[in-house]
């Protein structure tokens, strides 16, 4: 990924575009997550899988092979944020079911039976980040998300309890850029990560 100069927050944002993953963005995609899969070879795949298979995926690039055989078999698995030709930011979107260790959560149980999309995952490229830009990747998966009819969209942001918060615990989202979004909450089980909606 090139090192990007100084620019403002506000020419990244306004000339971002998004694109559900596809085969045709697939290499986009790869770029992105780079030589360590996102973070540790996870390649998206945490909250899809069993902690033992997503363990071993880790290995031979187990976990990547599966998030391609999820694309190309045209399945919803998120949303790239681009500008200037290359992916700059990675946000994880499909329907609530796909997601195992939601569907078993305690914490994050159904509220209701309400059919939703849930956002799990961010990831920004280094050059990009405290920039806006997942504030941005929420506002153009919305329109995505209405191009495909969903109703309602859930997330389940960290809300820091430090002043600073490492990016590496920053990769579920944080709470102010979903509400900054138009995102509401909907459950307090977890206090520091709640449970927040945006209703279409």
């Amino acid at each position: 990924m090139k090192k990007i100069p100084s620019i403002k927050e506000s020419d990244i944002v306004s000339e971002m575009t998004f694109e559900p993953l596809s085969k045709k963005n697939w290499p986009l995609f790869v770029q992105l997550f780079g030589e360590r899969g996102g973070c540790g070879n996870c390649w998206c795949m945490y909250f899809r899988l069993k902690k033992d298979d997503f363990v071993q995926g880790k290995l031979n690039d187990g976990n990547k092979e599966r998030m391609k055989e999820m694309v190309w078999a045209g399945a919803p698995t998120g949303v790239l944020g681009i500008y200037e030709g290359q992916a700059i930011g990675w946000c994880a979107f499909a329907p609530r079911e796909d997601y195992l260790k939601l569907e078993n959560s305690r914490v994050h149980k159904r509220i209701d039976d309400t059919p939703v999309w849930s956002v799990t995952c961010f990831f920004v490229d280094k050059n990009f980040r405290r920039m806006g830009v997942s504030v941005a990747m929420l506002k153009g998966l919305i329109g995505i998300a209405g191009e495909k009819k969903v109703k309602v969209i859930e997330a389940y942001p960290t809300i820091p309890t430090q002043p600073s918060l490492p990016d590496s615990f920053a990769w579920i989202g944080l709470y102010k850029s979903f509400e900054r979004a138009g995102f509401k909450i909907v459950d307090r089980t977890s206090k520091s990560r709640p449970m927040v909606r945006y209703y279409l």
